[in-house]
C-alpha cells in the first residue's frame, strides 16, 4: 500500500502521475480543500508537499500528529514554519538547485527586456511607429548590474550579465571569497552603483521591504530593477511612488506582494515588465523538481526505517 502525501500546490496531470506512481496522493491546492483535507482525511499523512510561497503552518503541522516530513518543490520555504518542525521533530527538505538555471535565464530575459524597453518597442512597430520616433533604449555592454543575493542563483545571473560585458557588483549577508565581484556593504550602496539591480535574496521577514524608497531613489531616474526572488522584498507601494515620480527607470517583476493576484499598482506604468511567478518554472525544471522530491521523500523513509 502506497503512503499518503499531501499535496498543498498545484501540480500538472504529468506531475500528479509521475507522483502517483509512489504516493496515494491528497491534492488540496486552495485554501478551501487544504483546510478541509487537514481538518479530515490527511490528519494521519506522514509526508506533505508544498513550496516557499504556500507553506506550512505551525497549526497545520500540529492537526498532521503523525507529520514527519515536509517537502518545498522549490529552493525556498520561507512560510514553512521551520522552527516549530524542528521543536516536533519534523524534516524539511527542498528542491534547492533544481531550477536555478531556468530561474537566471528569465532574470536576464527580464534585465533584457526592461533595459531595452522590447515590450513597447513591439507595440510601437505592431502600430507602425518607426525607430526615428523612438527613445533610444540603453545597450547592456558597460553597463553595471548589482545583485542581491549572491548566492547559487545570484551567481548564476552575474555570470549570464558577465557574458554581455557587463560589470557586476553585489550585497550579501557575508562578502564572498569565491568571486571578484565588487562587494557592497549596504542594498542602498549597490542601488546607487548599478544601472540594473537584480533581487534574488531569500523570502521571509529578515528581506521583507529589503527595496524601498530609500533604495529607489538611490537607484535613480536611469536605474533599473528586476525582482525574481520574492514579491515581500520590495514595497510595492515605493515602487508605485517612485515609477510616478520618475525616480526609477523601470522594473521587471516576477513576484509581487499581491500574488497570485497582479499589482495593480503597478499596472498603468508602460515602463514595468510583469511575468506571473514563473521564473523557475519550465518543463525541464519541473520534472527536476519532482524528480529530487521523490529521491528526498525515499531517503527519509530508507533512513527511518
Amino acid at each position: 500500500m502506497k503512503p499518503q502525501l499531501l499535496v498543498l500546490i498545484h501540480l500538472s496531470e504529468q506531475s500528479k502521475a509521475t507522483i502517483g506512481s509512489a504516493f496515494e496522493i491528497l491534492y488540496a491546492p486552495d485554501k478551501e480543500r487544504r483546510a478541509a483535507a487537514i481538518g479530515g482525511i490527511a490528519k494521519d499523512v506522514k509526508v506533505v508537499l508544498s513550496n516557499g510561497s504556500t507553506g506550512l503552518t505551525a497549526a497545520e503541522m500540529d492537526a498532521l500528529n503523525q507529520l514527519q516530513l515536509v517537502c518545498a518543490l522549490g529552493a525556498g520555504h520561507e512560510n514553512i514554519d521551520s522552527a516549530h518542525a524542528a521543536q516536533r521533530g519534523i524534516k524539511i527538505a527542498t528542491g534547492a538547485g533544481t531550477n536555478d538555471d531556468c530561474v537566471a535565464d528569465h532574470a536576464m530575459g527580464l534585465v533584457l527586456t526592461v533595459m531595452r524597453n522590447i515590450r513597447q518597442l513591439d507595440l510601437a512597430c505592431r502600430a507602425g511607429i518607426w525607430r526615428e520616433a523612438l527613445v533610444l533604449p540603453p545597450q547592456l555592454a558597460g553597463k553595471r548590474m548589482g545583485v542581491v543575493g549572491l548566492g547559487t542563483i545570484g551567481k548564476k545571473i552575474a555570470r549570464r550579465a558577465a557574458a554581455f560585458d557587463m560589470e557586476i557588483g553585489y550585497f550579501n549577508r557575508a562578502q564572498r571569497d569565491d568571486v571578484d565581484y565588487r562587494y557592497f556593504e549596504s542594498v542602498p550602496q549597490l542601488a546607487s552603483w548599478c544601472d540594473v539591480m537584480v533581487m534574488a535574496t531569500p523570502g521571509g521577514a529578515a528581506t521583507r521591504h529589503l527595496v524601498g524608497a530609500r533604495e529607489l531613489q538611490a537607484l535613480g531616474p536611469n536605474g533599473f530593477l528586476v525582482n525574481i526572488s520574492r514579491g515581500s522584498v520590495v514595497d510595492t507601494a515605493a515602487l508605485a511612488a517612485a515609477l510616478q515620480n520618475g525616480e526609477v527607470g523601470g522594473a521587471g517583476l516576477d513576484v509581487y506582494e499581491s500574488e497570485p493576484k497582479p499589482p495593480l499598482e503597478l499596472l498603468e506604468f508602460k515602463n514595468v515588465v510583469l511575468t506571473p511567478h514563473m521564473a523557475g518554472w519550465s518543463p525541464e525544471a519541473i520534472t527536476a523538481s519532482i524528480d529530487k522530491f521523490l529521491r528526498n521523500a525515499e531517503a527519509h523513509f530508507a533512513a527511518a526505517g
